[in-house]
């Protein structure tokens, strides 16, 4: 009984993640799903990458937190369309959630839409919201066991941010492990060393994030 009620409850999603999907392609809009446990530094690369591609695209940011406003709030500073949804107890966004913010958005003026899911190595991967990729960031105090012990998330994942690179002298991470045990669960996986503190490394993030959302654009009839 409970496996047929999580079936129901993840089809119903999908049926709702596609509704949204649909709704994006109709205004061109490139979505994506930023995931990660706290702290890892989600909120901190929405802003790096916000500075660096605000001159070439309109963004808009969707933040999801179970309470609280501080994340969104950072986002407003940069004078972007932000919306926070706060799912009061629940551990990752979905695309009902999702659909639900739409109408705070013009999303005719919008060419990529950020969703900054609720900090959690395990739900958000299950979840989707219509996204064209999901990303997301492990960083360097974490350790590198991460990849075999939630696999789900590094499957699911088009691209790997390992974050906080200049701690890296300081913490006990296997740089090599981590990378191979990505690449053994999804050998397709783009992965990117960054600081987000420092800037280092977020070129190539950027430049593989343009891509897909020129890719994307050139799919459209």
């Amino acid at each position: 009984m409970i496996i047929k009620t999580v079936k129901n409850i993840l089809d119903a999603n999908d049926r709702i993640a596609r509704d949204n999907r649909s709704l994006f392609d109709a205004n061109g809009v490139f979505v994506i799903n930023l995931m990660s446990s706290p702290g890892a530094g989600k909120t901190t690369l929405v802003e790096r990458t916000i500075e660096a591609l605000r001159a070439r695209y309109r963004i808009a940011v969707i933040e999801g937190d179970i309470q609280d406003t501080c994340d969104a709030e950072r986002i407003a500073r940069l004078d972007i369309p932000v919306t926070q949804i706060n799912t009061g107890g629940a551990c990752h966004i979905d695309g009902n959630m999702v659909r639900e913010a739409l109408p705070n958005f013009d999303l005719s003026g919008i060419d990529l839409l950020i969703t900054e899911n609720v900090g959690n190595l395990v739900c958000p991967a299950e979840f989707n919201v219509g996204e064209n990729c999901k990303v997301m960031i492990l960083s360097t105090p974490e350790g590198a066991d991460k990849p075999m012990k939630y696999p789900l998330m590094f499957h699911e994942s088009s691209a790997l941010i390992i974050n906080k690179m200049d701690l890296l002298d300081y913490v006990d991470f296997d740089l090599d492990k981590a990378r191979r045990d990505a690449l053994a669960i999804n050998p397709k996986l783009a992965i990117f060393t960054v600081s987000c503190k420092t800037g280092e490394g977020l070129a190539p993030w950027i430049q593989w994030l343009t891509g897909q959302v020129e890719a994307f654009r050139k799919s459209r009839p």
